[in-house]
């Protein structure tokens, strides 16, 4: 089972392995809060993709959308989502961290279905 929930929100016994895949660290949250297993940042979008999606601060569903696509095509390409994948095989239960404000717009819900499509 893999989940995704904000890095600010405390850790829960229920989380499993825990995995952070924002290609910076959270701002305001030490290692030791954020309490992970792993930092698995090159599986977070490019820079250059990261930072087109935060050019407009409305967010909306079309602007999304073309987010979902451009990450898709990334993900397609991306060699480190083999290891996110084994991480799958390995743990009954996965928790991908994000520093996103939105808990529904971010890239980790599209990670989250891109494997589930893939696996």
């Amino acid at each position: 089972m893999i989940s995704v929930k904000r890095i600010y929100d405390p850790p829960a016994p229920d989380d499993g392995f825990r995995v952070l895949v924002d290609r910076l660290w959270p701002r305001g949250v030490s290692k030791a809060r954020a309490d992970i297993d792993l930092w698995l940042k090159e599986v977070a979008p490019s820079t250059e993709l990261r930072r087109w999606f935060h050019e407009d601060p409305a967010i909306e569903g079309e602007v999304f959308d073309e987010f979902r696509a451009r990450y898709e095509r990334e993900l397609d390409t991306n060699p480190a989502l083999t290891e996110l994948r084994a991480l799958t095989h390995e743990h009954s239960r996965l928790t991908l961290l994000v520093g996103a404000r939105d808990p529904e717009l971010n890239h980790a819900k599209i990670l989250v279905e891109y494997l589930s499509a893939h696996l």
